[in-house]
């Protein structure tokens, strides 16, 4: 789930521009930092500038050179919000959650979440430009909806099973499109795009939290519509004939009462299924934990993505901070593998 205070996330705090040419809430002037306050972090590489893009209204961006200071710019992705996602997401604004970002034939490509915290009334958005630099993105439309799912008194059920937040592009071995995304409900759902990024295929649970009526499986403290399935934040990352699912489990956005962490999966096909390094497949609970909080320099840590830069594979996330009394603060590890070809990462210290 992602129930963020605006008030205690600064740097994610940008809105739409209003006739004066201001921003409530969001910074006047570009500033920088090594340590940027951000959630639900994604990164791209343009030129010899790298990008981060993360939740916030309109959707937060910030700049670096180096990956260790970053400049936070003092415009978001988005001036202004299609009215198009209002209509469709009762009660969404402008806070807009999780974006991810891939180049793919020449063109970048975002989707971006709207939803509203703890329901699954969302849709996924998609934005389109020639150059991050440039910062000019073309509204491209809605990726796909999920509407609230309910249990009707007769026994029946209506709405979707699934969450249409948290997408993460993946591009196969065939060069197709593929989006991944879910939060909660059933799990983690993957569908085929076509070449206008837009789907192609019926979605497909890949992963989930706990096996389908797992009595172990905790209540949940957030949402009382969302159930106790605590997955969500899938990112497929290809590597060496495998592919990867990055997923989150437990619970986000909660300070130092936050216990997400990161469970990883792999399979020879982008479909699925995804095993773990004890071979259970992630539809029915599996996943090996790969990041957590250590509860000395993070409380928890989750939502992730992982590149390859210059040669170098790497994995990004935010963590809760156990010093700064949980502020979200952006994660960077060098990946390293494993003679078996799993992925780890080292703590800093």
């Amino acid at each position: 789930m992602k129930a963020l205070l605006a008030s205690a996330l600064l740097l994610v705090s940008a809105l739409t521009v209003t006739g004066q040419g201001q921003r409530r809430g969001f910074p006047r002037e570009a500033f920088t930092t090594d340590t940027p306050m951000v959630h639900d972090p994604v990164m791209a590489k343009d030129g010899d500038t790298y990008y981060i893009f993360s939740t916030g209204r309109g959707i937060q961006q910030m700049t670096s050179k180096d990956r260790k200071t970053w400049t936070v710019l003092p415009q978001p992705v988005m001036t202004v919000i299609p009215g198009w996602t209002t209509d469709s997401v009762p009660g969404f604004e402008s806070h807009v959650w999780a974006p991810d970002v891939i180049k793919w034939h020449g063109r970048w490509w975002m989707a971006y979440s709207c939803s509203t915290f703890g329901k699954n009334g969302s849709a996924i958005g998609l934005l389109s430009s020639r150059s991050l630099r440039s910062n000019i993105w073309k509204d491209e439309g809605c990726i796909v909806t999920s509407h609230d799912w309910k249990k009707n008194a007769d026994g029946s059920t209506s709405g979707d099973n699934w969450n249409a937040i948290d997408p993460n592009f993946v591009i196969d071995d065939n060069d197709t499109p593929w989006l991944v995304w879910g939060s909660f409900w059933d799990g983690i759902q993957l569908a085929r795009l076509d070449t206008t990024m837009h789907l192609a295929s019926k979605p497909v649970t890949i992963a989930r939290r706990h096996r389908p009526g797992d009595p172990n499986a905790a209540e949940n403290p957030t949402s009382r519509f969302a159930g106790r399935n605590a997955i969500e934040a899938p990112f497929i990352f290809k590597h060496n004939g495998w592919y990867y699912l990055f997923v989150s489990w437990d619970y986000c956005c909660r300070g130092a009462k936050s216990n997400y962490r990161v469970a990883i999966g792999r399979s020879k096909s982008v479909e699925g299924p995804y095993l773990d390094r004890e071979g259970k497949d992630m539809l029915n609970g599996g996943g090996t934990i790969f990041i957590e909080g250590d509860k000395k320099e993070w409380e928890a840590a989750g939502h992730c993505a992982a590149y390859t830069f210059d040669g170098e594979d790497i994995f990004i996330c935010h963590g809760y901070s156990a010093t700064r009394n949980g502020v979200a603060l952006l994660i960077q590890r060098p990946i390293t593998w494993t003679t078996e070809g799993w992925p780890e990462v080292k703590s800093e210290k």
